[in-house]
Protein backbone atom coordinates (compact mmCIF):
# COMPACT_ATOMS: atom_id res chain seq x y z
CA UNK A 1 0.00 0.00 0.00
CA UNK A 2 2.62 2.50 0.95
CA UNK A 3 4.73 1.81 -2.57
CA UNK A 4 1.30 3.08 -4.28
CA UNK A 5 1.00 5.84 -2.33
CA UNK A 6 4.80 6.60 -2.89
CA UNK A 7 4.22 6.24 -6.26
CA UNK A 8 0.83 8.22 -7.01
CA UNK A 9 1.93 11.48 -9.43
CA UNK A 10 0.35 13.88 -6.82
CA UNK A 11 2.59 12.63 -3.85
CA UNK A 12 5.65 12.95 -6.54
CA UNK A 13 4.39 16.62 -7.46
CA UNK A 14 4.22 17.92 -3.89
CA UNK A 15 7.56 16.55 -3.38
CA UNK A 16 9.22 18.15 -6.03
CA UNK A 17 7.01 21.36 -5.56
CA UNK A 18 8.25 21.52 -1.54
CA UNK A 19 12.02 20.83 -3.46
CA UNK A 20 11.79 23.58 -5.67
CA UNK A 21 11.31 26.15 -2.50
CA UNK A 22 11.99 26.19 1.03
CA UNK A 23 9.34 25.49 3.42
CA UNK A 24 7.69 28.91 4.43
CA UNK A 25 9.35 30.90 1.33
CA UNK A 26 6.58 30.70 -0.86
CA UNK A 27 4.38 33.47 1.22
CA UNK A 28 6.93 35.01 3.46
CA UNK A 29 5.75 37.12 6.42
CA UNK A 30 9.62 38.29 6.93
CA UNK A 31 12.00 39.69 4.82
CA UNK A 32 15.61 41.07 5.56
CA UNK A 33 15.92 44.20 6.23
CA UNK A 34 17.55 45.41 2.60
CA UNK A 35 14.42 44.20 0.74
CA UNK A 36 12.81 47.42 1.56
CA UNK A 37 13.62 48.80 -1.50
CA UNK A 38 12.23 50.57 -4.50
CA UNK A 39 13.93 48.71 -6.41
CA UNK A 40 11.69 45.65 -5.02
CA UNK A 41 8.87 47.71 -5.87
CA UNK A 42 9.28 48.15 -9.55
CA UNK A 43 9.70 44.66 -9.19
CA UNK A 44 6.48 44.10 -7.63
CA UNK A 45 4.76 46.71 -10.17
CA UNK A 46 5.93 45.02 -13.10
CA UNK A 47 4.17 41.90 -11.79
CA UNK A 48 1.22 43.81 -11.51
CA UNK A 49 1.16 45.53 -14.51
CA UNK A 50 1.57 42.25 -16.15
CA UNK A 51 -1.40 40.43 -14.51
CA UNK A 52 -2.82 43.97 -16.15
CA UNK A 53 -1.69 43.64 -19.46
CA UNK A 54 -3.14 39.62 -19.47
CA UNK A 55 -6.81 40.71 -18.14
CA UNK A 56 -7.24 43.59 -20.88
CA UNK A 57 -6.04 41.31 -23.63
CA UNK A 58 -8.15 38.85 -22.73
CA UNK A 59 -11.08 41.35 -22.85
CA UNK A 60 -9.86 42.93 -26.13
CA UNK A 61 -9.22 38.97 -27.59
CA UNK A 62 -13.08 38.28 -27.02
CA UNK A 63 -14.26 41.40 -28.79
CA UNK A 64 -11.75 41.11 -31.33
CA UNK A 65 -9.12 42.87 -33.14
CA UNK A 66 -11.33 45.35 -34.88
CA UNK A 67 -13.87 46.18 -31.55
CA UNK A 68 -11.90 48.64 -29.96
CA UNK A 69 -12.29 50.62 -33.65
CA UNK A 70 -15.90 50.96 -33.30
CA UNK A 71 -17.05 50.35 -29.33
CA UNK A 72 -16.14 53.18 -26.69
CA UNK A 73 -15.81 49.98 -24.15
CA UNK A 74 -13.13 48.59 -26.71
CA UNK A 75 -11.33 51.53 -26.80
CA UNK A 76 -11.37 52.38 -23.40
CA UNK A 77 -10.03 48.23 -22.34
CA UNK A 78 -7.34 49.25 -25.45
CA UNK A 79 -6.58 52.41 -23.50
CA UNK A 80 -5.88 50.32 -20.70
CA UNK A 81 -3.75 47.40 -22.06
CA UNK A 82 -1.69 50.54 -23.75
CA UNK A 83 -1.00 52.42 -20.69
CA UNK A 84 0.07 48.87 -18.62
CA UNK A 85 2.48 48.08 -21.34
CA UNK A 86 3.87 51.11 -21.04
CA UNK A 87 3.58 50.97 -17.34
CA UNK A 88 5.15 47.09 -17.42
CA UNK A 89 8.39 48.36 -19.44
CA UNK A 90 9.09 51.20 -17.53
CA UNK A 91 8.94 48.76 -14.40
CA UNK A 92 10.97 46.51 -16.08
CA UNK A 93 13.54 48.54 -16.89
CA UNK A 94 14.16 50.49 -13.27
CA UNK A 95 13.85 46.87 -11.97
CA UNK A 96 16.48 45.11 -14.27
CA UNK A 97 19.13 48.01 -14.54
CA UNK A 98 19.04 48.22 -10.54
CA UNK A 99 19.63 44.57 -10.10
CA UNK A 100 22.70 44.63 -12.71
CA UNK A 101 24.56 47.76 -10.81
CA UNK A 102 23.51 45.60 -7.68
CA UNK A 103 25.29 42.16 -9.32
CA UNK A 104 22.12 40.06 -8.69
CA UNK A 105 23.76 37.09 -10.18
CA UNK A 106 25.81 36.55 -6.80
CA UNK A 107 24.89 33.70 -4.23
CA UNK A 108 24.32 31.10 -6.85
CA UNK A 109 21.63 33.47 -8.55
CA UNK A 110 22.78 33.54 -12.35
CA UNK A 111 19.69 31.82 -13.36
CA UNK A 112 17.32 33.68 -11.42
CA UNK A 113 19.30 37.08 -13.57
CA UNK A 114 19.14 35.47 -16.50
CA UNK A 115 15.62 34.46 -16.99
CA UNK A 116 14.53 38.18 -15.96
CA UNK A 117 16.81 39.52 -18.79
CA UNK A 118 15.37 36.92 -21.35
CA UNK A 119 11.66 37.69 -20.34
CA UNK A 120 12.68 41.40 -21.01
CA UNK A 121 13.51 40.77 -24.40
CA UNK A 122 10.77 38.38 -25.28
CA UNK A 123 8.66 41.64 -23.91
CA UNK A 124 9.97 43.54 -26.72
CA UNK A 125 8.72 41.17 -29.25
CA UNK A 126 5.71 40.85 -27.61
CA UNK A 127 5.45 44.55 -27.68
CA UNK A 128 6.14 45.00 -31.47
CA UNK A 129 3.56 42.13 -32.39
CA UNK A 130 0.92 43.94 -30.42
CA UNK A 131 1.76 47.64 -32.54
CA UNK A 132 1.27 45.23 -35.75
CA UNK A 133 -2.33 43.73 -34.87
CA UNK A 134 -3.49 47.63 -34.12
CA UNK A 135 -5.30 47.41 -38.18
CA UNK A 136 -5.22 50.77 -39.00
CA UNK A 137 -2.20 52.97 -40.77
CA UNK A 138 0.14 52.71 -38.50
CA UNK A 139 0.12 49.05 -38.28
CA UNK A 140 0.86 48.61 -42.15
CA UNK A 141 3.80 51.16 -41.30
CA UNK A 142 5.32 49.72 -39.00
CA UNK A 143 5.41 46.24 -40.72
CA UNK A 144 6.77 47.49 -43.62
CA UNK A 145 9.84 48.95 -41.80
CA UNK A 146 10.00 46.20 -39.07
CA UNK A 147 9.91 43.37 -42.85
CA UNK A 148 13.02 45.67 -44.22
CA UNK A 149 14.30 45.51 -40.46
CA UNK A 150 14.71 41.67 -40.61
CA UNK A 151 15.69 41.69 -43.93
CA UNK A 152 18.91 43.64 -43.23
CA UNK A 153 19.97 40.80 -40.71
CA UNK A 154 18.97 37.93 -42.44
CA UNK A 155 16.06 36.38 -40.52
CA UNK A 156 13.26 38.07 -42.70
CA UNK A 157 11.97 34.38 -44.07
CA UNK A 158 11.24 33.12 -40.89
CA UNK A 159 9.02 36.06 -39.67
CA UNK A 160 6.11 37.29 -41.87
CA UNK A 161 5.69 40.54 -40.48
CA UNK A 162 3.00 41.61 -43.22
CA UNK A 163 0.71 39.15 -42.31
CA UNK A 164 -1.47 40.70 -39.58
CA UNK A 165 -2.87 37.17 -39.04
CA UNK A 166 0.24 35.34 -38.34
CA UNK A 167 1.10 38.14 -36.00
CA UNK A 168 -1.86 38.90 -34.19
CA UNK A 169 -1.81 34.65 -32.79
CA UNK A 170 2.25 35.61 -32.33
CA UNK A 171 0.97 38.45 -30.01
CA UNK A 172 -2.08 36.74 -28.17
CA UNK A 173 -0.93 33.31 -27.90
CA UNK A 174 2.88 32.19 -28.82
CA UNK A 175 4.52 34.99 -26.88
CA UNK A 176 2.26 35.63 -24.05
CA UNK A 177 2.89 32.13 -22.85
CA UNK A 178 6.56 32.35 -23.47
CA UNK A 179 6.61 35.66 -21.24
CA UNK A 180 4.66 33.95 -18.10
CA UNK A 181 6.41 30.74 -18.06
CA UNK A 182 9.58 33.09 -17.72
CA UNK A 183 8.10 35.11 -15.39
CA UNK A 184 6.83 32.40 -13.33
CA UNK A 185 9.99 30.96 -13.19
CA UNK A 186 11.55 33.90 -12.30
CA UNK A 187 9.37 34.45 -9.04
CA UNK A 188 10.33 30.49 -8.38
CA UNK A 189 13.95 31.11 -8.46
CA UNK A 190 13.62 34.46 -5.94
CA UNK A 191 11.39 32.58 -4.24
CA UNK A 192 14.30 29.70 -3.98
CA UNK A 193 17.25 31.86 -3.74
CA UNK A 194 15.77 34.65 -1.91
CA UNK A 195 17.10 38.22 -2.70
CA UNK A 196 20.51 39.01 -3.65
CA UNK A 197 21.99 40.87 -0.18
CA UNK A 198 23.69 44.27 -0.72
CA UNK A 199 27.86 44.41 -1.03
CA UNK A 200 28.19 45.39 2.38
CA UNK A 201 25.27 43.25 3.73
CA UNK A 202 26.20 40.96 7.29
CA UNK A 203 26.09 36.90 6.48
CA UNK A 204 23.75 36.85 9.55
CA UNK A 205 21.33 39.04 7.71
CA UNK A 206 20.23 35.65 6.23
CA UNK A 207 17.57 33.31 6.76
CA UNK A 208 17.32 30.40 8.88
CA UNK A 209 15.35 28.28 6.27
CA UNK A 210 15.72 25.65 8.63
CA UNK A 211 13.42 26.70 11.58
CA UNK A 212 10.90 24.92 12.99
CA UNK A 213 7.44 25.29 11.32
CA UNK A 214 9.11 26.55 8.08
CA UNK A 215 8.42 30.21 9.77
CA UNK A 216 11.62 32.17 8.50
CA UNK A 217 13.15 33.67 11.69
CA UNK A 218 16.49 35.35 12.67
CA UNK A 219 19.50 33.24 13.50
CA UNK A 220 22.14 33.93 15.99
CA UNK A 221 21.82 37.02 18.45
CA UNK A 222 19.16 39.38 19.07
CA UNK A 223 20.81 42.32 17.40
CA UNK A 224 21.44 40.05 14.39
CA UNK A 225 17.80 39.92 14.29
CA UNK A 226 17.16 42.94 14.01
CA UNK A 227 18.71 42.93 10.40
CA UNK A 228 14.92 41.75 9.61
CA UNK A 229 11.79 43.41 9.00
CA UNK A 230 8.00 42.33 8.51
CA UNK A 231 6.71 42.44 4.99
CA UNK A 232 3.25 43.32 6.45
Amino acid sequence: MSERVTANWTVRLRTRLSRMVPSGQWLPDRQPVYVASWIYVFGVATLAAFLVVLASGIALTLGGSAWWHTSSVGHFINSVHLWSVALFFASMVIHLWGKFFMAAWRGKRALTWMTGAVCFVGSIGTAFTGYLSQSNFDSQWISTQAKDGLNAVGIGAYFNVLNPAQMLLWHVVLLPAVVGVLVVTHIVLVRRHGVVPPYDAAPQAQFDQTSAGGRPTGSGSPAERATQTPTH
